[in-house]
């Protein structure tokens, strides 16, 4: 079935739920676990959404967001490892969250992504995209999304 299935999550608790659905999954077919966490950049100008932030505040704020994005995707190899499973914990620094997910998906050769939708509609998915649907047209990969 799957060798080894990559959970992305972003700690919410929507994606909780799909990291618990990844897990069970990768017990039944005795696959690895890749789990997986983009982590953003602090916004750089006025236009995307940024206030003027001394550059040493701007880097403390980037590493809170890569130890927080870091204990998460450790909870999950943690989590993994007690099922008797092998885990990888990753985190890939980017803005482009979905295209971030399909490179790891890539680069760990994994069969199967895992990932939950955020049940954006109307206006706001229109205006904000939806990462889950980028990932679902452009991935090369089965990817199961969890509402």
């Amino acid at each position: 079935m799957y060798q080894r299935i990559l959970i992305a999550t972003d700690g919410s608790t929507l994606s909780k739920k799909a990291v618990q659905h990844g897990l069970k999954l990768a017990s039944l077919a005795d696959a690895e676990i890749v789990a997986l966490t983009v982590i953003p950049r602090y916004p750089q100008s006025y236009f995307e959404g940024s206030l003027p932030v001394p550059v040493k505040e701007v880097a403390a704020v980037e590493k809170q967001w890569a130890d927080q994005g870091q204990a998460v995707v450790d909870a999950i190899k943690k989590t993994a490892e007690t099922k008797g499973l092998k885990a990888k914990a990753v985190t890939a620094k980017s803005d482009l969250v979905a295209e971030a997910i399909i490179a790891a998906a890539k680069k760990h050769k994994c069969d199967l992504v895992v990932m939950a939708s955020h049940g954006r509609k109307g206006l706001k998915r229109l205006l904000l995209g939806s990462e889950t649907q980028h990932v679902l047209t452009h991935s090369h990969v089965p990817v199961l999304v969890l509402r």
